[in-house]
């Protein structure tokens, strides 16, 4: 008797699945990620298979690996999938209302205010959607979009071009010095050959960490530190309790807020610096999602980020702020 999967045409969602699980080398992991239960995605797999003709996994290895058929099937899907994502995100790109899925990255440097402020506009905008918001470093969340884990990003844009995606400046977002606000001393002091007080700075793996220390390094200072942290709010709390003092910017500094009291944030001395904020999506993105996507992200963070701290910190004016631009 003849297979039944071989009488049906080639199924798209079969596609899908056998690249996820592909890359995760796991029926449990793409399971997670797709929503499905692990017998549904052995079904797809195994019905794909039986339409093929061919056996793309090794079914006995763990974690799940490729065939040499089925590396040259992946290969050849690769490209087809991506245009097929694409055809459809341009289908629907007029309409907002029929979009069904988005997955959505971002550092977690906006997740107190501005991302929340943007799930309840898209759940209002695209009702029917099914979001999943991931929060992670800017180089993780460029990884993952490279992978296509993500569609959408928010995070400091790399130093390196990024020739397979497509950005969109948000924010610039300038280099300041917080110090302890009763430590008796300017910014340009901590500069300064004597000066004891430890600088704290962000985990060496981060971008805004490698900018920061590229920046020095360009005016010939060489700081010592003994504390180093991938957390802004546990830096802004070392601080403020009179441990160090350290770089970051205004939108990290404006989301420690319960530390203000204790902190005083004064201007980089010497040549200003700069990270900039970007959303960073995918080709295959739609041009609609990034446009109501971009809108609302600037118009929270000029109301929730911007707006505030330029009345407690009028010298930033010029410096924080919107950046309009799309590539």
């Amino acid at each position: 008797m003849a297979n039944p999967s071989a009488r049906k045409g080639l199924n798209l969602r079969w596609l899908e699945i056998f690249q996820r699980c592909a890359r995760n080398g796991s029926l449990r992991e793409t399971a997670i990620e797709t929503g499905l239960s692990t017998s549904t995605v052995s079904h797809h797999l195994r019905s794909l298979e039986d339409h093929l003709g061919v056996a793309l996994f090794n079914h006995t290895r763990r974690p799940m690996v490729l065939t040499p058929k089925g590396h040259v099937f992946l290969r050849d899907i690769e490209i087809a999938l991506r245009t097929i994502r694409k055809a459809k995100a341009e289908a629907s790109a007029g309409d907002l209302s029929e979009a069904s899925y988005l997955r959505l990255g971002t550092i977690e440097d906006l997740e107190s205010d501005v991302i929340p402020d943007l799930a309840v506009h898209l759940s209002q905008r695209m009702p029917d959607c099914d979001f999943l918001y991931h929060t992670a470093t800017s180089r993780e969340i460029i990884g993952m979009l490279r992978d296509r884990e993500l569609d959408l990003g928010i995070a400091t844009t790399p130093p390196d071009r990024m020739r397979d995606l497509q950005d969109r400046p948000l924010l610039r977002d300038p280099f300041v010095v917080v110090l302890p606000s009763d430590l008796e001393l300017s910014g340009p002091d901590v500069l300064k050959d004597g000066f004891k007080l430890p600088f704290l700075q962000f985990s060496s793996d981060l971008i805004i960490a490698r900018q920061i220390e590229a920046q020095l390094r360009r005016v010939g200072f060489t700081l010592s530190h003994k504390f180093e942290c991938g957390s802004n709010q546990t830096l802004m709390a070392m601080v403020a309790a009179g441990a160090g003092w350290t770089i970051t910017t205004p939108l990290l500094f404006s989301r420690a807020k319960r530390f203000h009291p204790k902190l005083r944030m004064q201007p980089f001395p010497g040549k200003r610096f700069a990270r900039t904020l970007s959303m960073i999506a995918t080709p295959d993105c739609s041009r609609s999602v990034l446009e109501i996507v971009q809108s609302r992200l600037q118009s929270a963070l000029e109301a929730q980020a911007i707006q505030p701290l330029l009345e407690t910190a009028p010298w930033l004016e010029d410096q924080f702020r919107l950046v309009d631009g799309a590539s």
